[in-house]
């Protein structure tokens, strides 16, 4: 990185610092980044006021600022004057572990072909050892340059099962990995739940997704988070409930492959079209929501059970109930269900009557 505030304090780049190789990160380090968290950015010419306020040698400061750069927890602006401004330590994990976790991948990517050209050389006992195995990766970052080297080589076909979660934030970062398809112009379908139409968060990315040609239906539940590529390779996730690892595995067998892209395949036709200029929930969607709420809750889930089956919140879930309940004239969340299951069999079978 070089840049005229790297100048100015008389550092040059190397691959990787101290730090980023491993070493302790001294308290300086914290110290410095911390001023320039408060502060919004940092004067290259003015780092000796920045060692005064420390209380630091100017010595210390100009190393600590250095390994900051390399680090990318610093950065130079682009406006004038060179200013370094801080970096979300998130953002500069990523910008640093990217290029080291695509040539991992890519080594272990090219692992597993030699191992499917050995097989098929093997004759069919060796590929049909091959085919039905699992491979298990645990972590944000195994996953994210699992799903990122899938999407990378992705040329035809990329589909994504995308349920709700109670960590939004997570599974949206794993999904992000697959942009790389989407750039490609690649043809996307995305299946999602029915709650992110009145989100206004799930909204704007789904509105991203659209832009970049994507398909998008939702379904009042998704059954688990998925995303096959080109119809030969499948990835599922596990996500944890309780703050554990998420984990996933790659699928090449192509029945348990076929298999899911049919399961998606079936949510696909009876799912309901997403438009990006549709406000909340359409009359159609919203009895697909009602259905699902009243079958769950005919089966006595609590309404914490039944929220995490629909990938909503609690507090989302009871607005839906509380309405049910009006509607119905029920007095009890079971007689609403039982009511409200049997109103929609009714509808559905004057429906198919009168098609």
């Amino acid at each position: 990185m070089s840049t005229d505030a790297l100048s100015v304090i008389d550092w040059t780049p190397t691959t990787y610092g101290r730090a980023a190789a491993g070493g302790s990160v001294d308290e300086h380090l914290i110290d410095v980044y911390q001023y320039a968290a408060r502060a919004g950015s940092l004067a290259p010419n003015a780092l000796g006021t920045v060692a005064r306020d420390l209380g630091l040698p100017p010595r210390t400061v100009f190393g600590a600022v250095a390994e900051l750069v390399e680090l990318r927890l610093l950065r130079a602006d682009a406006g004038p004057g060179g200013v370094l401004v801080p970096v979300a330590p998130q953002t500069a994990a990523a910008l640093l572990v990217a290029p080291a976790e695509r040539a991992m991948y890519r080594r272990r990517d090219l692992a597993d072909r030699l191992q499917e050209r050995i097989a098929a050389l093997a004759g069919p006992g060796g590929q049909a050892a091959h085919g039905g195995a699992v491979d298990v990766f645990e972590g944000v970052a195994e996953i994210r340059g699992l799903l990122k080297l899938a999407a990378d080589v992705c040329r035809r076909e990329l589909v994504v099962l995308r349920p709700g979660h109670e960590d939004e934030e997570l599974l949206d970062e794993l999904f992000e990995s697959c942009a790389g398809a989407l750039d490609c112009g690649v043809e996307s379908r995305f299946v999602l739940p029915h709650r992110c139409r009145a989100d206004f968060a799930a909204r704007a990315r789904v509105k991203r997704l659209l832009d970049y040609g994507a398909q998008i239906r939702t379904v009042s539940l998704v059954p688990q988070a998925a995303a096959v590529f080109d119809r030969e390779l499948a990835i599922i996730l596990s996500l944890p409930t309780d703050g554990g690892r998420p984990t996933a595995r790659r699928v090449r067998d192509a029945d348990v492959v076929g298999f899911l892209v049919d399961m998606v395949d079936q949510l696909w036709e009876g799912a309901a079209t997403f438009a990006s200029d549709e406000p909340g929930y359409a009359d159609e969607v919203a009895d697909d929501l009602q259905r699902a709420i009243a079958r769950l809750m005919a089966q006595g889930y609590t309404d914490e059970v039944v929220a995490r089956r629909l990938g909503m919140s609690v507090r989302t879930c009871r607005r839906h109930i509380a309405a049910l309940l009006r509607n119905l004239g029920s007095v009890s969340r079971f007689q609403a269900g039982v009511k409200a299951a049997q109103h929609f069999t009714i509808q559905d079978a004057q429906g198919a009557s009168a098609g």
